[in-house]
């Protein structure tokens, strides 16, 4: 009986992942942004025949998205709570695997031993499998084990290369070492050769999980097949893995080959946001669609991190924590529509805002983000990615800015036909009673059938508008924590800010 009790299930994740939330603000506040670069540390041995110890801390970068991880976690039980399972799942396996997911993402974003980051790496692959081949669409199957195959390979090749770390520093040190700290110190003994090949393991686990084109093709079908809160969270937070990825352990412990590689990321990065954007236009599939517009502001953010600026890779790991919020608000906004509708079709719709003009705002608010309306919180990091990126990059930038003018159609064009126009497709006209029925938008069968946004799907969307609309206002208190973790990112690549530099000269 207890294992069924799924009022017992949902008090009980939504307990957990709010007192999860409470000790990410008090992390937050004992942060000093001008403090040491890793902060908040622990480290207990864990393996010390290989020099391996589970420790802790964190970063400005790592901490943002600590507090994204904290902060969506509870919007997605909210948003979870009356989540319609397939039959025999029950609702208590379904919200622990969600915590479960939860713990391994923050321990990947504060592991400081490149061993446990890639235990944790691992790791995250076993809930979201099950989240997504127990609890999802009529392809959930194929979508999970997609997602599984590409994700461990990417983790089996850099396992090669973690091997290798812990045996080149050996060579340097005299003991061989998993201690991130320690192998930034001595990366720039590795010979280029040696940097060369190591990076790349990391990099192809990264481009997998980011995703970069043309690895990206298991996240629009575990995105499309996924429970809804679940591809909040894929598309929110756990491919930003990749991304920080490349801050954390490219561009730090590999810093030559980062910039041998980085036009191979430039122009993969490009393609991304340009082929995105074409398919995310041309996509029939709503939840498929915010999965290619994932990818098209992917392109954004590994194109400001390997651009080498200050600004530009500011605006990257900015655009990391506003890309979770307004896409994952897009995504709840689309399965609401969709648990109206009962399809994902975009086809199956049409003017749904006189049916439900709250949702339809909200609709509007999470698209406007989505493609970087100025005042909302996207417009304040594509802006730093492409102002930074511009110096150093420009031809790859002016061909990126191509993106923001496709961003506006393809968003504008899915909130036109879903909520403009006459009412109209299979989904409201069938809803409203079948053939024959009255279509009227005022008539009582369709204010019956189809309901404005409850009062727990407003509280669920309420703190992501406040974000969605704080952060576009007033981005500082997040830059604040960012920038010193950017500048010590720099200086460990050996990079210059042409901004900085060209001021100097004055």
């Amino acid at each position: 009986m207890l294992r069924n009790n799924d009022r017992l299930a949902r008090l009980s994740a939504l307990g957990f992942s709010l007192a999860e939330l409470v000790l990410a603000v008090f992390a937050w506040i004992a942060f000093d942004a001008g403090g040491a670069r890793l902060q908040l540390t622990t480290s207990v041995e864990w393996i010390p025949q290989f020099g391996v110890n589970f420790a802790l801390g964190v970063d400005g970068i790592a901490l943002v998205m600590i507090a994204l991880i904290a902060f969506l976690v509870p919007v997605v039980i909210g948003a979870s709570w009356e989540e319609k399972l397939p039959e025999g799942r029950t609702l208590g396996g379904f919200l622990s695997l969600i915590l479960v997911m939860e713990t391994f993402m923050v321990g990947v974003f504060a592991a400081t031993d490149v061993f446990l980051f890639y235990v944790f790496f691992e790791a995250m692959l076993i809930p979201a499998y099950f989240l997504i081949g127990r609890f999802g669409g009529p392809r959930r199957t194929y979508a999970a084990m997609k997602f599984f195959l590409y994700s461990l390979l990417g983790g089996l090749i850099m396992l090669a290369s973690v091997i290798g770390v812990y045996v080149t520093s050996a060579d340097v040190l005299g003991k061989g070492t998993f201690e991130w700290a320690k192998l930034v110190e001595i990366s720039k003994d590795l010979s280029p050769t040696a940097q060369f090949w190591l990076f790349l393991g990391f990099f192809v686990a990264f481009a997998i999980k980011a995703p970069l084109v043309p690895l990206h093709t298991w996240l629009p079908d575990s995105a499309a097949e996924a429970p809804v809160g679940v591809g909040v969270l894929l598309v929110g937070v756990l491919d930003k893995v990749g991304t920080f990825g490349f801050l954390r352990y490219g561009l730090s412990l590999f810093p030559e080959a980062s910039k041998q590689l980085a036009p191979l990321v430039l122009v993969l990065a490009v393609i991304g946001i340009l082929y995105g954007a074409f398919l995310a236009f041309g996509q029939s599939d709503m939840k498929r669609f915010v999965a290619f517009t994932s990818i098209a502001h992917f392109g954004f953010i590994a194109l400001g991190i390997f651009a080498f600026s200050s600004q530009s890779i500011s605006g990257s790991v900015l655009y990391m924590v506003n890309h979770g919020i307004s896409t994952g608000m897009l995504f709840l906004v689309v399965g609401m529509v969709m648990a109206r509708g009962g399809s994902r079709k975009f086809s199956d719709y049409g003017g749904m805002a006189k049916l439900t003009p709250v949702l339809g705002g909200l609709f509007l608010v999470a698209g406007l983000s989505s493609l970087a309306l100025p005042g909302t919180n996207s417009f304040v990091s594509e802006f730093l990615v492409l102002v930074g990126s511009f110096p150093n990059e420009p031809v790859f930038t002016i061909i990126a800015s191509v993106g923001m003018v496709l961003a506006a159609l393809y968003v504008l064009r899915a909130y036109q036909q879903v909520m403009q126009g006459p009412v109209r497709g299979t989904a409201l006209v069938g809803l409203a009673g079948g053939p024959g029925s009255a279509t009227d938008p005022e008539s009582e069968t369709f204010k019956s059938k189809i309901a404005d946004l409850s009062r727990r799907e407003l509280i669920v969307l309420a703190p992501l508008v406040a974000l969605v609309i704080g952060l576009g206002v007033y981005p500082k208190p997040v830059l604040d924590v960012i920038t010193p973790s950017v500048t010590a990112t720099m200086t460990e690549a050996g990079v210059t800010d042409p901004v900085v530099s060209q001021e100097g000269n004055k």
